[in-house]
């Protein structure tokens, strides 16, 4: 599917979807706690409906309807392959999961998920009591043995998602267990994480994040519990309003833990006008300046603030360019080489994005199926002198089913 996208003013007022990040923390305890847990404002998108799926598979009696999923266990698993279509965390979260069920069981998946490499789970679940194997480094992988706890060290430069796959199924094995993390990147996902296990009664103790002591034989308990609003989804809205005119975005928690809620440091750091309350969010436009911004610990804000860095009058400096070379796309060439396409510059200097502010010419680009890229390219398209075409603009329903409804509805020709 292909998109276009002309000059336009741009007006958005709605709430915002939930977020796929605690969606599928909440399934995944759901799925291990005692009796029923029931989760308002579901999230539905891609992601979501494969962790959805492998909770039904894995013996979990689940009712859905426009505003919650019902999930309650029965620990009789329906069948062992299990997909996670393109979940990038569904596949490092539920696999550590997964290896407390005691059954042989194999997580695949599909499309960019494909080239995503994971032999970093194997040996750290090899020291914790499973047995845990990739396709050469990739999936689909295969579990057996049981996970029963112990003392591992795991390198979470790449990702903090394993990290998340490990505190939640832990507390569930048979012994302690201590995980020790060097290189962390991402540290409000880990919070994120820690969080929402509270909410289903567990315990983490994190020192510093780089030693998290875990008790076994702990127990999780259904919950009623509500999803908060995405804020991943809602940057690349704001952002539009900043440069094309006004967002208004309810739903959002501004206490929130997410990590792309840094979105608000951005916009007030290049001059946009924003206020905040418990509502809403409103950002409106203004003259731009450069900014600075280390997206190290949030770097799928990368393609939509290279999108805001190419409406600046100057230089902008996004650094993280180290955390993008296994996500959907190799992200920071993909920015690079789209932007180029719409006449932007810009530079790749080691773990910086150096992005020059211009006008946006127009012209066929691709998202090379990336949800966050053709967020991102769509939005650049708001100010361009000639219209933009977006090429595998359905990859927004990954993350974001309802995006281009909510983008077309607020152009304002």
């Amino acid at each position: 599917m292909n998109k276009l996208i002309e000059h336009s003013e741009y007006r958005a007022e709605f709430t915002i979807p939930s977020s796929k990040s605690y969606m599928q923390r909440a399934v995944a305890l759901a799925i291990l706690a005692d009796g029923k847990t029931v989760l308002r404002n579901p999230d539905f998108s891609n992601d979501s409906l494969a962790i959805i799926e492998i909770a039904r598979k894995l013996g979990c009696s689940v009712q859905n309807s426009p505003d919650r999923v019902e999930i309650k266990t029965f620990n009789t698993i329906t069948e062992t392959n299990l997909s996670v279509g393109e979940a990038g965390l569904g596949l490092r979260l539920f696999t550590p999961v997964c290896c407390l069920f005691g059954t042989n069981i194999t997580i695949g998946g599909y499309g960019t998920l494909l080239k995503r490499p994971m032999s970093m789970m194997e040996k750290p679940l090899a020291d914790l009591g499973a047995k845990v194997k990739t396709t050469n480094g990739y999936i689909p992988i295969t579990i057996s043995g049981k996970l029963s706890g112990g003392v591992t060290e795991i390198d979470g430069s790449e990702s903090s998602q394993f990290l998340t796959g490990l505190l939640t199924a832990l507390p569930l094995a048979e012994k302690d267990s201590v995980v020790m993390v060097k290189n962390l990147k991402s540290t409000p996902y880990v919070d994120m994480t820690i969080e929402i296990i509270n909410r289903f009664g567990g315990k983490i103790v994190n020192d510093n994040y780089k030693t998290f002591s875990i008790k076994g034989g702990q127990k999780y308990h259904g919950i009623d519990y509500t999803v908060e609003g995405d804020w991943s989804s809602a940057a690349g809205h704001l952002i539009a309003g900043a440069i094309a005119g006004s967002a208004t975005i309810y739903g959002l928690n501004p206490a929130s833990l997410q990590a792309d809620k840094a979105i608000i440091t951005v916009l007030m750091n290049c001059g946009a006008n924003i206020e905040i309350s418990t509502e809403k969010v409103r950002v409106t436009k203004n003259e731009l300046r450069p900014f600075r911004f280390n997206a190290t610990d949030c770097p799928d804000l990368f393609p939509v603030t290279a999108a805001l860095a190419s409406q600046c009058n100057g230089i902008s400096i996004i650094k993280g360019v180290s955390r993008l070379t296994h996500k959907e796309s190799n992200r920071a060439l993909a920015i690079q080489e789209e932007f180029a396409k719409l006449g932007i510059e810009i530079k790749l200097e080691g773990d910086n994005m150096i992005i020059k502010g211009g006008k946006i010419t127009g012209g066929r680009v691709s998202s090379h199926k990336d949800h966050r890229m053709a967020m991102a390219l769509a939005i650049a398209g708001l100010t361009a002198q000639n219209p933009v075409q977006v090429d595998d603009a359905d990859a927004v329903n990954k993350s974001y089913p309802k995006f281009w409804d909510h983008f077309y509805m607020s152009v304002k020709k």
